[in-house]
Protein backbone atom coordinates (compact mmCIF):
# COMPACT_ATOMS: atom_id res chain seq x y z
CA UNK A 1 0.00 0.00 0.00
CA UNK A 2 1.41 3.32 -0.98
CA UNK A 3 0.63 6.79 0.25
CA UNK A 4 0.70 9.66 -2.17
CA UNK A 5 1.89 12.93 -0.72
CA UNK A 6 0.32 16.03 -2.09
CA UNK A 7 2.65 18.43 -3.79
CA UNK A 8 1.13 21.18 -1.69
CA UNK A 9 0.34 19.58 1.66
CA UNK A 10 -2.17 21.39 3.81
CA UNK A 11 -0.56 22.91 6.85
CA UNK A 12 -1.32 21.21 10.10
CA UNK A 13 -4.09 22.83 12.05
CA UNK A 14 -2.63 25.14 14.63
CA UNK A 15 -3.26 24.33 18.27
CA UNK A 16 -5.50 26.82 20.06
CA UNK A 17 -3.57 29.10 22.34
CA UNK A 18 -4.08 28.35 26.02
CA UNK A 19 -6.66 30.58 27.58
CA UNK A 20 -5.24 33.40 29.65
CA UNK A 21 -6.35 33.40 33.27
CA UNK A 22 -9.10 35.89 34.02
CA UNK A 23 -7.92 39.33 35.03
CA UNK A 24 -8.67 40.01 38.67
CA UNK A 25 -8.34 43.56 39.98
CA UNK A 26 -7.20 43.43 43.59
CA UNK A 27 -7.14 46.34 46.06
CA UNK A 28 -4.36 46.10 48.64
CA UNK A 29 -4.54 48.30 51.74
CA UNK A 30 -2.45 51.33 52.56
CA UNK A 31 -1.80 52.32 56.16
CA UNK A 32 -2.30 50.53 59.46
CA UNK A 33 -3.55 47.18 58.16
CA UNK A 34 -1.07 46.86 55.28
CA UNK A 35 1.65 45.06 57.22
CA UNK A 36 -0.61 42.24 58.38
CA UNK A 37 -2.16 41.74 54.93
CA UNK A 38 1.22 41.72 53.15
CA UNK A 39 2.60 39.20 55.67
CA UNK A 40 -0.46 37.00 55.18
CA UNK A 41 0.01 37.08 51.41
CA UNK A 42 3.73 36.30 51.76
CA UNK A 43 3.04 33.33 54.05
CA UNK A 44 0.61 32.05 51.40
CA UNK A 45 3.44 32.15 48.85
CA UNK A 46 2.16 35.31 47.16
CA UNK A 47 4.95 37.79 46.53
CA UNK A 48 3.99 41.47 46.50
CA UNK A 49 6.65 43.81 45.14
CA UNK A 50 6.21 47.55 45.39
CA UNK A 51 8.31 49.26 42.74
CA UNK A 52 8.86 52.88 41.74
CA UNK A 53 5.15 53.20 40.94
CA UNK A 54 4.36 52.66 44.58
CA UNK A 55 0.61 52.38 44.15
CA UNK A 56 0.78 49.61 41.52
CA UNK A 57 2.71 46.65 42.95
CA UNK A 58 3.38 43.42 41.10
CA UNK A 59 1.75 40.31 42.55
CA UNK A 60 2.98 36.77 41.85
CA UNK A 61 -0.49 35.50 41.01
CA UNK A 62 -1.29 35.00 37.32
CA UNK A 63 -3.85 37.43 36.02
CA UNK A 64 -3.93 39.68 39.07
CA UNK A 65 -3.74 43.45 38.70
CA UNK A 66 -3.10 45.08 42.07
CA UNK A 67 -3.38 48.62 43.31
CA UNK A 68 -2.68 50.04 46.77
CA UNK A 69 -5.51 52.17 48.15
CA UNK A 70 -6.66 53.45 51.49
CA UNK A 71 -9.02 50.79 52.90
CA UNK A 72 -12.02 53.14 52.80
CA UNK A 73 -11.36 53.92 49.14
CA UNK A 74 -10.73 50.25 48.33
CA UNK A 75 -14.11 49.31 49.76
CA UNK A 76 -15.83 52.08 47.83
CA UNK A 77 -14.16 50.86 44.62
CA UNK A 78 -15.53 47.37 45.28
CA UNK A 79 -19.02 48.76 45.79
CA UNK A 80 -18.76 50.72 42.55
CA UNK A 81 -17.42 47.68 40.65
CA UNK A 82 -14.11 49.21 39.53
CA UNK A 83 -12.22 46.66 41.70
CA UNK A 84 -13.05 42.97 42.03
CA UNK A 85 -11.64 42.13 45.47
CA UNK A 86 -9.82 43.90 48.26
CA UNK A 87 -9.05 44.20 51.94
CA UNK A 88 -10.66 46.52 54.46
CA UNK A 89 -12.09 46.76 57.93
CA UNK A 90 -15.63 45.71 58.78
CA UNK A 91 -16.06 49.05 60.59
CA UNK A 92 -15.76 51.00 57.33
CA UNK A 93 -18.17 48.70 55.51
CA UNK A 94 -20.76 49.54 58.15
CA UNK A 95 -19.85 53.23 58.27
CA UNK A 96 -20.09 53.69 54.51
CA UNK A 97 -23.08 51.29 54.21
CA UNK A 98 -21.46 49.52 51.27
CA UNK A 99 -22.99 46.71 49.25
CA UNK A 100 -20.03 44.32 49.08
CA UNK A 101 -19.58 40.58 49.67
CA UNK A 102 -17.51 39.36 52.61
CA UNK A 103 -15.30 36.50 51.39
CA UNK A 104 -12.94 35.85 54.34
CA UNK A 105 -12.53 37.23 57.85
CA UNK A 106 -8.76 37.21 58.39
CA UNK A 107 -9.07 38.07 62.08
CA UNK A 108 -6.17 40.50 61.63
CA UNK A 109 -5.98 43.89 63.32
CA UNK A 110 -8.87 43.37 65.72
CA UNK A 111 -10.20 46.65 67.05
CA UNK A 112 -13.18 47.90 68.99
CA UNK A 113 -15.15 51.00 68.15
CA UNK A 114 -16.05 52.34 71.57
CA UNK A 115 -17.91 55.22 73.17
CA UNK A 116 -15.69 56.89 75.76
CA UNK A 117 -15.91 59.98 77.94
CA UNK A 118 -14.23 61.71 80.90
CA UNK A 119 -15.21 60.05 84.21
CA UNK A 120 -17.09 63.18 85.34
CA UNK A 121 -19.46 62.79 82.37
CA UNK A 122 -20.51 59.27 83.40
CA UNK A 123 -23.08 58.61 86.14
CA UNK A 124 -23.12 55.71 88.59
CA UNK A 125 -25.07 53.50 86.17
CA UNK A 126 -22.48 53.96 83.41
CA UNK A 127 -24.63 56.33 81.36
CA UNK A 128 -23.68 59.75 80.04
CA UNK A 129 -24.73 62.76 82.08
CA UNK A 130 -26.77 65.42 80.30
CA UNK A 131 -25.29 68.95 80.47
CA UNK A 132 -27.75 71.45 81.95
CA UNK A 133 -27.39 74.30 79.45
CA UNK A 134 -26.74 72.63 76.09
CA UNK A 135 -27.05 69.36 74.15
CA UNK A 136 -24.55 66.60 74.75
CA UNK A 137 -21.75 66.65 72.15
CA UNK A 138 -20.35 63.42 70.64
CA UNK A 139 -17.29 63.56 68.37
CA UNK A 140 -16.20 60.90 65.89
CA UNK A 141 -14.81 60.20 62.43
CA UNK A 142 -17.57 57.61 62.05
CA UNK A 143 -20.62 59.77 61.42
CA UNK A 144 -23.14 57.14 60.34
CA UNK A 145 -22.27 54.65 63.08
CA UNK A 146 -22.16 57.38 65.72
CA UNK A 147 -25.50 58.88 64.72
CA UNK A 148 -27.07 55.42 65.02
CA UNK A 149 -25.50 55.02 68.45
CA UNK A 150 -26.70 58.49 69.53
CA UNK A 151 -30.29 57.56 68.64
CA UNK A 152 -30.07 54.58 70.97
CA UNK A 153 -27.82 55.74 73.79
CA UNK A 154 -27.94 59.55 73.84
CA UNK A 155 -31.05 60.89 72.09
CA UNK A 156 -30.81 64.58 71.26
CA UNK A 157 -26.99 64.70 71.39
CA UNK A 158 -25.18 66.78 68.77
CA UNK A 159 -22.70 65.09 66.43
CA UNK A 160 -19.26 66.71 66.05
CA UNK A 161 -17.16 65.64 63.06
CA UNK A 162 -13.50 64.89 63.75
CA UNK A 163 -10.69 64.31 61.27
CA UNK A 164 -8.30 62.35 63.45
CA UNK A 165 -7.04 62.68 67.05
CA UNK A 166 -10.64 62.33 68.24
CA UNK A 167 -9.45 61.40 71.74
CA UNK A 168 -8.21 65.00 72.20
CA UNK A 169 -11.70 66.54 71.88
CA UNK A 170 -12.95 66.06 75.48
CA UNK A 171 -13.67 67.85 77.67
CA UNK A 172 -13.71 71.28 75.99
CA UNK A 173 -14.88 70.35 72.47
CA UNK A 174 -16.90 67.20 73.09
CA UNK A 175 -18.42 65.39 76.04
CA UNK A 176 -18.02 61.94 74.52
CA UNK A 177 -16.26 60.30 71.58
CA UNK A 178 -16.82 57.22 69.44
CA UNK A 179 -13.43 56.04 68.30
CA UNK A 180 -11.29 53.00 67.53
CA UNK A 181 -9.54 51.39 70.49
CA UNK A 182 -7.03 48.62 69.86
CA UNK A 183 -5.53 48.34 73.36
CA UNK A 184 -7.24 51.30 75.06
CA UNK A 185 -3.91 52.87 76.01
CA UNK A 186 -4.58 56.08 74.08
CA UNK A 187 -7.95 56.56 75.75
CA UNK A 188 -6.50 55.96 79.22
CA UNK A 189 -3.69 58.41 78.50
CA UNK A 190 -6.34 61.08 77.81
CA UNK A 191 -8.23 60.22 81.00
CA UNK A 192 -11.22 58.70 79.18
CA UNK A 193 -13.26 55.70 80.29
CA UNK A 194 -15.07 53.31 77.96
CA UNK A 195 -18.84 53.47 78.26
CA UNK A 196 -19.78 50.91 75.63
CA UNK A 197 -18.33 48.85 72.80
CA UNK A 198 -20.26 50.01 69.75
CA UNK A 199 -18.88 47.34 67.40
CA UNK A 200 -15.87 45.12 66.82
CA UNK A 201 -13.93 44.97 63.58
CA UNK A 202 -11.19 42.98 61.83
CA UNK A 203 -9.52 43.09 58.44
CA UNK A 204 -11.51 41.11 55.88
CA UNK A 205 -11.32 40.14 52.23
CA UNK A 206 -14.30 41.55 50.34
CA UNK A 207 -15.46 41.25 46.74
CA UNK A 208 -17.73 43.23 44.46
CA UNK A 209 -21.16 41.86 43.58
CA UNK A 210 -20.22 41.87 39.89
CA UNK A 211 -17.08 39.79 40.46
CA UNK A 212 -18.96 37.23 42.55
CA UNK A 213 -21.59 36.94 39.81
CA UNK A 214 -18.93 36.19 37.19
CA UNK A 215 -17.87 32.50 37.35
CA UNK A 216 -14.26 33.07 36.30
CA UNK A 217 -13.59 35.96 38.63
CA UNK A 218 -15.46 34.18 41.42
CA UNK A 219 -13.20 31.15 40.95
CA UNK A 220 -10.08 33.36 41.12
CA UNK A 221 -11.33 35.01 44.32
CA UNK A 222 -12.13 31.61 45.85
CA UNK A 223 -8.60 30.40 45.04
CA UNK A 224 -7.11 33.44 46.75
CA UNK A 225 -9.34 32.94 49.78
CA UNK A 226 -8.33 29.26 49.98
CA UNK A 227 -4.63 30.17 50.07
CA UNK A 228 -5.13 32.80 52.74
CA UNK A 229 -7.40 30.59 54.84
CA UNK A 230 -4.78 27.81 54.76
CA UNK A 231 -2.25 30.17 56.36
CA UNK A 232 -4.72 31.37 58.98
CA UNK A 233 -5.61 27.78 59.88
CA UNK A 234 -1.93 26.83 60.11
CA UNK A 235 -1.31 29.75 62.48
CA UNK A 236 -3.99 28.39 64.81
CA UNK A 237 -2.59 24.85 64.86
CA UNK A 238 0.66 22.91 65.25
CA UNK A 239 1.64 19.42 64.16
CA UNK A 240 1.83 17.28 67.28
CA UNK A 241 3.70 13.95 67.16
CA UNK A 242 4.04 11.49 70.00
CA UNK A 243 5.25 7.91 70.44
CA UNK A 244 3.16 5.50 72.51
CA UNK A 245 3.29 1.87 73.55
CA UNK A 246 0.48 -0.45 72.47
CA UNK A 247 -0.89 -0.39 76.02
CA UNK A 248 -1.01 3.44 76.12
CA UNK A 249 -2.36 3.97 72.59
CA UNK A 250 -6.06 4.25 73.40
CA UNK A 251 -5.42 6.44 76.45
CA UNK A 252 -3.34 8.92 74.44
CA UNK A 253 -5.54 8.95 71.33
CA UNK A 254 -8.55 9.72 73.53
CA UNK A 255 -7.13 13.17 74.34
CA UNK A 256 -5.39 13.95 71.04
CA UNK A 257 -7.34 16.73 69.28
CA UNK A 258 -7.37 16.50 65.52
CA UNK A 259 -9.22 17.76 62.47
CA UNK A 260 -10.71 14.35 61.65
CA UNK A 261 -8.75 11.35 62.96
CA UNK A 262 -5.12 11.20 64.14
CA UNK A 263 -2.58 9.45 61.92
CA UNK A 264 -1.26 6.30 63.59
CA UNK A 265 1.83 4.51 62.24
CA UNK A 266 3.49 1.40 63.70
CA UNK A 267 7.04 1.73 64.98
CA UNK A 268 9.74 -0.75 63.99
CA UNK A 269 9.67 -4.22 65.58
CA UNK A 270 6.25 -3.63 67.13
CA UNK A 271 7.66 -1.28 69.76
CA UNK A 272 4.58 0.90 69.65
CA UNK A 273 3.02 3.58 67.51
CA UNK A 274 3.70 7.10 66.30
CA UNK A 275 0.60 9.29 66.60
CA UNK A 276 0.33 12.54 64.67
CA UNK A 277 -2.39 15.19 64.67
CA UNK A 278 -2.92 18.86 63.87
CA UNK A 279 -3.71 20.26 67.31
CA UNK A 280 -4.96 23.73 68.25
CA UNK A 281 -2.03 25.80 69.44
CA UNK A 282 -4.02 27.10 72.40
CA UNK A 283 -4.49 23.56 73.75
CA UNK A 284 -0.77 22.85 74.23
CA UNK A 285 -0.34 24.09 77.83
CA UNK A 286 -2.80 21.49 79.15
CA UNK A 287 -2.50 18.93 76.38
CA UNK A 288 1.22 18.14 76.56
CA UNK A 289 1.25 17.33 80.31
CA UNK A 290 -1.89 15.21 79.84
CA UNK A 291 -0.34 13.22 77.00
CA UNK A 292 2.79 12.67 79.08
CA UNK A 293 0.73 11.52 82.04
CA UNK A 294 -1.10 8.99 79.84
CA UNK A 295 2.11 7.36 78.64
CA UNK A 296 3.11 9.41 75.61
CA UNK A 297 6.81 9.95 74.96
CA UNK A 298 9.09 11.73 72.48
CA UNK A 299 6.58 14.54 72.00
CA UNK A 300 7.43 16.81 69.06
CA UNK A 301 5.64 20.06 68.22
CA UNK A 302 6.17 21.45 64.69
CA UNK A 303 5.08 24.73 63.13
CA UNK A 304 3.01 24.53 59.93
CA UNK A 305 3.09 26.95 57.03
CA UNK A 306 -0.27 26.12 55.46
CA UNK A 307 -3.10 23.76 56.26
CA UNK A 308 -5.91 22.99 53.83
CA UNK A 309 -8.77 20.98 55.42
Amino acid sequence: MTTTLSANPRPAASQPAPEAPPRLSLALPKGRIQEGVFRLLADAGIDVRVGPRGYRPSVSLPGVDAKILKPQNALEMLASGSRDAGFGGADWVQELDLDVVEVLDTGLDPVRLVAAAPPEMVDSTGRLKQPKDRPLRVASEYEAITRRWIEKAAPGAAFVRSYGATEAFPPEDADCIVDVAATGETLRAQGLVVIETVLTSTTRLYASRAAIADPERRAAIDRLALLLASVLEARRRVMLEVNVTPEALDRVVAVMPCMRQPTISPLRDGAGFAVKSAAPRASLPTLIPEIKARGGTDIVVTEMAQLVP
